[in-house]
């Protein structure tokens, strides 16, 4: 008999608004993360190429995002960690779909670059603000979503900058 050892928490950050300012802080943040997560608003390839070199990178295209890299995203996606299903689109009320109905644990959007967490129907609806240039006296932020082996969702805030 072999005891089931728990599997370690998954860490998936979630970035969005960089508007081509890749911060010491947000690089930081997201070192040793199991996967990235951006909401769009990225202004350029450098940035995706800098991320996904740490971890396994998706993202969307952004209202600010032109050219062939950008065009080359999706406005919307759906990926899977460990079995929770994300739904990332950059604007909130270009959401496709109805979340609770497709099985969608999570929606992660941007734009606003308001942090912001609220439970609608079930589902984690999570901006994490904006990693990029300070806009008016909005935090500069990220936030990272632990999976527990049991499914369980934790999101964290956190501000990168004074």
């Amino acid at each position: 008999m072999s005891a089931k050892h728990p599997l370690p928490p998954l860490r998936v950050a979630l970035v969005s608004d960089t508007h081509n300012l890749l911060r010491p802080e947000l690089l930081a943040f997201v070192e040793g993360a199991d996967a990235i997560v951006h909401a769009g608003d990225i202004c350029d390839q450098r940035v995706l190429d800098t991320l996904a070199a740490i971890a396994p990178l998706t993202a969307v295209r952004g209202n600010n995002d032109h050219g062939a890299w950008a065009e080359a995203l999706p406005a919307q996606t759906t990926v899977a960690f460990a079995g929770v299903r994300l739904a990332v689109v950059h604007e909130l009320p270009d959401l496709q779909g109805d979340p609770a109905v497709e099985g969608i644990a999570v929606v992660v959007s941007g734009h606003s670059h308001k942090p912001m967490l609220e439970t609608r129907e079930g589902v984690l609806y999570v901006n994490p603000g904006s990693a990029g240039p300070r806009r008016f006296k909005l935090p500069i932020s990220a936030a990272m979503l632990t999976i527990g082996d049991d499914g369980a969702l934790d999101v964290e805030h956190v501000n990168l900058v004074e």
